[in-house]
Parts: structure tokens; C-alpha cells; sequence
């Protein structure tokens, strides 16, 4: 009997992180739906954005304005890496990290020295147990993400860059593809590249002025490609967490389905030895 005991024990235990974990792949779901929407309503602008900047570049504005400057050689890097405050969502965090590790190991063999801003519990933890410096550590990005806040996280690296402090910055986030594909990438924020064939900025007509508007939208720039990265970066860690607690869920209901042949099969046992007494006594009495 302790046996079975035992068994409904785990039975009851598997049942209940069962619930847990469909709740909380449920609780994913509609998270992401929303995520999933706010990347689609972002995807576009940026995309617009990027094709008026690289189209506007010229040597000649880079003179005037130290956003645009290009570095002859690269000395010193800054890596941006975006990752989640929380886990249980499979390998997310860790393909995010692996991706962070690998360009930060490349760039010092390569002889550049690199600088750390992070935004995410997880990447914050990691870095924190190897011992390297981070200059930014910023655990309270929610799953809303807003252009406030990645204006807060990109406006100091920006300035930094401008005074000539690094000469490169690298952002490492995830991709958005669907619930199922959300691969890492690192994307080179700066310096930003030019697009050779396009029209210079004497070949629009920009009103209220030219140095107006570039004053405006080179920041921009920069912080709308934070801003999309942290919105496809809160889309994939939902799409991910839905991922792990379904297969967590579907893994349960293979153990409950394993845990009650086994309670059935000592039951059986149990039920056969107490017949076996009953006839076994019974024929002892006559």
C-alpha cells in the first residue's frame, strides 16, 4: 500500500504543475498576441526610418554631425544585449547570451576593447557570476515596452559615440519570425551605414530646414531601432515561453499517463494477492 500511496502522491504532484504549466502557456498566448501586434505596428516606420537615413548620408553631413561619423578603425565597442527578466522560456535567455558572448570574444580577438549595457534580469545575472564590468544594468524593462524607455537606454551609448568615446556599437536581440522561429541576431547600430546610390539631402525639398530635421531624426534613428528590437525581443520571449510550457504540458501528460498504468498495475496486484487470501483461507476452513 505504500507503494500506491506513493504513486498517487506523484500522480496528484504532476497533476498540479500540469495546470500550472497550461495556465501559464494560456497566459503566454495572449501575451504574445499582443506583442505580436505591436511588432507589426513598429516593423514599418522603422523600416521607412532606416531607408531616409542611410539615404541621406553623406561625407559631408558626417562633418557636422557626430552621430554620423565613421571611425577609420575601430577601437572600442559597445554591446548592447537585450534579454528577459524572467525565465521558464527554453532557451531564449541563453541563445541570447551565447550570441552577446560570442561577438564580445571576437571583438577583443580581434583587439577591440568592448563595454557592457545590458537590460534583462537574465543577461544581468550571467554577466554578473563571470565577473565583467557592465556599464549599464537596467532590470525594469517591461513587456510593454515604450520609446521613453528605449530612449533612456540608448541616449547615453548614443552620446557616447558622438564624443568619440567608442567607435561602434552592436546590438544583440532576437528576431521575431513566428512563435516558433525566434532566432538571435547582433545588429551594428552605429556606425550608420550609408547607401551609395541614393540622393544626397540637397535633393529634397525639407521644410522647416534641413539641420532641423536631421536634428531630430538621426536620434531617432538609433532609438526607434531599440525601440523595435525590445518589442520583438518581449514578442519572442512570449513566443518562446508558450513554446516550453506547452511541451512541459504535453510532458506531464505523458508522465500522468505513465504514473496511472503503473497505480493500475500495483492496484491489480494488490486486489489479485487480497483474492488469493480470501480463497486461500476459505479453503483452509473446509
Amino acid at each position: 500500500m505504500a507503494g500506491e500511496r506513493d504513486v498517487k502522491r506523484r500522480i496528484k504532484s504532476v497533476e498540479n504543475t500540469r495546470q500550472i504549466t497550461r495556465t501559464m502557456e494560456l497566459v503566454a498566448t495572449s501575451k504574445m498576441k499582443r506583442a505580436t501586434d505591436r511588432v507589426h505596428a513598429a516593423r514599418p516606420y522603422a523600416s521607412g526610418l532606416q531607408d531616409i537615413v542611410r539615404g541621406l548620408y553623406s561625407p559631408g553631413l558626417a562633418d557636422r554631425y557626430p552621430i554620423l561619423r565613421r571611425p577609420e578603425e575601430t577601437k572600442r565597442a559597445a554591446v548592447l544585449l537585450l534579454t528577459a527578466n524572467r525565465g521558464l522560456c527554453g532557451a531564449f535567455n541563453s541563445n541570447l547570451i551565447r550570441q552577446a558572448r560570442d561577438l564580445i570574444d571576437k571583438l577583443r580577438a580581434d583587439g577591440i576593447e568592448t563595454e557592457l549595457h545590458i537590460a534583462g534580469k537574465k543577461g544581468v545575472a550571467y554577466f554578473r557570476f563571470r565577473g565583467e564590468e557592465m556599464l549599464t544594468q537596467r532590470t525594469d524593462m517591461s513587456d510593454t515596452p515604450t520609446v521613453e524607455a528605449a530612449e533612456s537606454l540608448t541616449g547615453p551609448i548614443r552620446d557616447r559615440f558622438e564624443r568619440g568615446e567608442v567607435d561602434a556599437v552592436y546590438l544583440v536581440s532576437s528576431e521575431f519570425r513566428s512563435a516558433m522561429s525566434t532566432p538571435p541576431r547582433t545588429r551594428e547600430l552605429l556606425p550608420i551605414e550609408g547607401d551609395e546610390g541614393a540622393s544626397s539631402v540637397d535633393a529634397y525639398i525639407l521644410s522647416p530646414s534641413a539641420d532641423g530635421i536631421l536634428e531630430k531624426i538621426l536620434p531617432a534613428y538609433v532609438r526607434n531601432a531599440v525601440y523595435t528590437a525590445l518589442v520583438e525581443n518581449a514578442a519572442a520571449e512570449q513566443g518562446a515561453r508558450r513554446t516550453a510550457m506547452k511541451n512541459a504540458t504535453d510532458n506531464a501528460g505523458d508522465v500522468l499517463n505513465h504514473l496511472t498504468r503503473t497505480y493500475n498495475r500495483a492496484r491489480q496486484a494488490q486486489i489479485t494477492q487480497e483474492i488469493a487470501e480470501i480463497v486461500g483461507g476459505s479453503a483452509a476452513l473446509e
